[in-house]
This record gives structure tokens, C-alpha cells and sequence, in this order.
């Protein structure tokens, strides 16, 4: 299929056709307007385009072209692991062994120095100690959190989740900007009130 071309970029594209995988995974969110589901590739697209806006309310100075690649590879285990609701017990327990062997297999895709880089990467990411990967995880929570503001909090009641759960997620976020986690606070409250989020 790629007669000529040297085994290091053969890899690259390789990994790359790989990843369009990423646009076949559907979260439990909906795109605004009451959309359909959003897929693992949008949501992540999204979260890279936030970082760079909302950059200047991270709580400590951050390389943003870290977070925002970051933001871009968190998901792409998904393509083996799938996606893992936010506020799903069971399915939580086994994300970590899920998400670690789909992480080896499609990275391994890569030349070795770049497959180290991602795993490093995403690895920053899970870990939740650096100032970059702070953020990047206050985007991951805020951006679902938008999309279902702005559909009602249809897919809290659809899933019936209490107030508990979402602070649960979002009080994390306080450590990547707590600008936006002042924003997040308002937006569970006023769905509280409205009765989208079951009040505890």
C-alpha cells in the first residue's frame, strides 16, 4: 500500500488513519441545540480550542501547546477501551486496565520516540500533578458541562444524577482555574434549582 515509503513515516500515517477511529466513539453528552451525541474526536477538538481561549484563568502559568495536546490525545484509548460515563460505577473500576492496554496498543502504532512522547503525554494527564495537565482536566469538565447547560441538563436527568456526583467531578476542576470552577459552581446551582440535577 505504501511501496517507498521509509518505515518512520509509514508508522506516522499508519497511527494516523488509526486515530479517525476516535470520530466513531459517541459520549453520553449532546451537542447544544439538542444535537445528537458528541463524538470522543469533537469533544476533544473542543477542549484543545478552550484551552487556548481560557488560557489567561489557569491558576499557575501553563505551556498551552501541552495542555492542548494534551486536550487532543486524552481520548484516543477510547478507540479500544470506549468511552467510560462519567457517572458510571461499575464501568469506572475497569477504566483504568481498559484504557492502560488500549494506551500500549495504539501508541505502539508510532516510531518508538514518538510513542514514548504520547504515552508520557497522556500518562501527565492521568497522574492530575502537573499545572498543564490541571487544566487540561478543567477543560475536560467544563466542556461537557457547557454542552449540557445548554441542552437543559438533559443528560443529568436522563441519567438521574445528584448533586453530589457533579460537584464529585467538577471540584477538581478548582485546581486547574478556580475562576472557572466559580462559573461551574453557578451553572450545577442554577441547575439544581431547576430541578435537572437531583438535589441531595
Amino acid at each position: 500500500m505504501m511501496d517507498g515509503v521509509d518505515e518512520r513515516l509509514r508508522k506516522q500515517l499508519e497511527f494516523a488513519l488509526e486515530i479517525d477511529k476516535e470520530k466513531s466513539i459517541f459520549r453520553q453528552t449532546h451537542l447544544s441545540g439538542h444535537g445528537r451525541n458528541e463524538n470522543d474526536a469533537e469533544h476533544a477538538w473542543h477542549m484543545a480550542i478552550m484551552a487556548y481561549l481560557l488560557r489567561e484563568y489557569s491558576n499557575e502559568d501553563v505551556d498551552i501547546a501541552k495542555v492542548m495536546l494534551m486536550c487532543l490525545i486524552h481520548d484516543i484509548v477510547e478507540i479500544d477501551a470506549g468511552d467510560t460515563y462519567a457517572y458510571d460505577p461499575e464501568n469506572l473500576k475497569t477504566q483504568k486496565a481498559r484504557e492502560d492496554a488500549a494506551k500500549e496498543r495504539i501508541f505502539s502504532l508510532l516510531p518508538l520516540d514518538q510513542k514514548e512522547e504520547f504515552i508520557a503525554l497522556f500518562d501527565e494527564f492521568e497522574e492530575y500533578e502537573t499545572a498543564e495537565s490541571k487544566f487540561a482536566h478543567a477543560m475536560d469538565n467544563l466542556q461537557p458541562l457547557m454542552l449540557n447547560n445548554s441542552n437543559n441538563g438533559g443528560d443529568w436527568k436522563e441519567h438521574g444524577v445528584s448533586a453530589d456526583q457533579v460537584y464529585g467531578r467538577q471540584r477538581k476542576t478548582a485546581l486547574g482555574s478556580e475562576k472557572l470552577f466559580e462559573v461551574i459552581d453557578g451553572i450545577i446551582k442554577e441547575n439544581i434549582q431547576k430541578g435537572s440535577i437531583i438535589k441531595e
